[in-house]
């Protein structure tokens, strides 16, 4: 259960106390350019800052002496939303539905099968090699290990300050007094820079993920549930400290997790992930006032009410999760949904929305489309 504490009186959540996969770069011939750092893609000012267009990635599943391709696994499977400037985007579900593998294909970590992913108005998926290079200064991610995303054998400035090299941005002192600064912004000394991973907590680990990430200056990072391995007091400095860089950077994040009380404290609009696809997606105050999809209700009443006096009434599934391998025919979810009517089983459900902009509640569902069995 995700307690979420206050920060105490007068105390910013970057102070210093407790606190992945290196960070996302090209990597090429260490050449000597300029450290000036490149201009990025002009925006389109009416856009969103991320738009996800039917986005699919199938894993091949190999068999035989040949190793020919015998299935696919659908992993992630026509998924689609949009992420604006300054927001925070959630996306929950529970393990194995595709989470992690929506926000490394969105910053081509691993190549996207189908669909269109656009950065700034543009098609990312189109980017050149150099044009790909260029915008990973302006995307970066966050990982869920904060133990195994730092290299043990290099030191904490080593690692914060890869990145500015490998894109010519600073080297000598300049590079040390960046190192330095990146430091302090997430809590720590910047004497920490000569220290290896090994002599930090988790939280001061997940501390330098974060640095990390910030080196280059991004416009949108990927959490991949940052605080899971965390202490539920550390959970919520490092929640906070998020929270201030959005402020302070203009920031906009996905944020993936299975904590909805983590989700319900830093996100603005949520989306629910079932079987690689969203069955909902909802500003998050609306989304936990008035859930729609038998699913979301579900995961609504298995999450904890730290509160002994409030009585809930569990909904309980039965059976397990398909397989992605093999998904089920119609509505994924109807294996599993008290609620299950015939055309389930065979008519994929339709797109209901409701609301406007970014107020909009989505939700893929038979019960709210037309024609609803009784």
């Amino acid at each position: 259960m995700s307690l979420l504490l206050p920060r105490p009186l007068g105390e910013r959540a970057g102070v210093r106390g407790e606190g992945n996969e290196e960070s996302i770069m090209a990597t090429d011939s260490m050449t000597q350019p300029p450290p000036v750092r490149p201009q990025p893609p002009t925006p389109n000012p009416q856009s969103p800052l991320i738009e996800l267009r039917n986005l699919k990635k199938y894993f091949p599943v190999r068999s035989g002496v040949f190793s020919r391709v015998s299935a696919w696994v659908k992993a992630v499977d026509e998924v689609s939303f949009i992420i604006q400037p300054r927001e925070t985007f959630g996306l929950v579900g529970e393990s194995g539905c595709g989470k992690t593998t929506v926000g490394r294909t969105l910053l081509r970590l691993i190549e996207p099968t189908g669909g269109e992913v656009f950065f700034q108005g543009r098609d990312f998926c189109q980017f050149s090699a150099a044009q790909v290079r260029q915008a990973r200064q302006q995307m970066q991610m966050i990982f869920q290990d904060p133990y195994s995303s730092l290299n043990p054998r290099m030191t904490i400035g080593a690692i914060i300050g890869e990145a500015l090299k490998v894109h010519g941005l600073a080297r000598g002192e300049a590079l040390d007094r960046q190192v330095g600064v990146l430091l302090e912004r997430v809590g720590l000394a910047a004497t920490y820079r000569s220290r290896y991973p090994h002599e930090f907590s988790g939280g001061q680990r997940q501390r330098i993920g974060i640095a990390r990430a910030l080196a280059l200056e991004p416009q949108f990072i990927v959490c991949d549930e940052p605080v899971s391995a965390l202490d539920v007091s550390i959970q919520a400095q490092i929640l906070n400290l998020l929270q201030d860089l959005q402020n302070d950077l203009g920031l906009s994040y996905l944020f993936i997790s299975h904590d909805l009380n983590v989700v319900e404290y830093i996100a603005d609009r949520v989306a629910v992930m079932y079987l690689g696809k969203l069955v909902e997606v909802a500003p998050v105050d609306e989304l936990f006032r008035n859930p729609q999809h038998p699913y979301t209700l579900a995961l609504m009443s298995a999450n904890p009410v730290p509160d002994p006096t409030v009585q809930t009434q569990r909904t309980v599934l039965t059976g397990d999760v398909p397989s992605p391998l093999n998904p089920p025919s119609g509505c994924a979810f109807h294996t599993r949904c008290p609620q299950a009517m015939e055309r389930c089983k065979t008519t994929p459900p339709p797109l209901v929305r409701s609301g406007q902009g970014t107020a909009e509640h989505s939700v893929w569902c038979h019960l709210y489309g037309e024609g609803t069995d009784e």
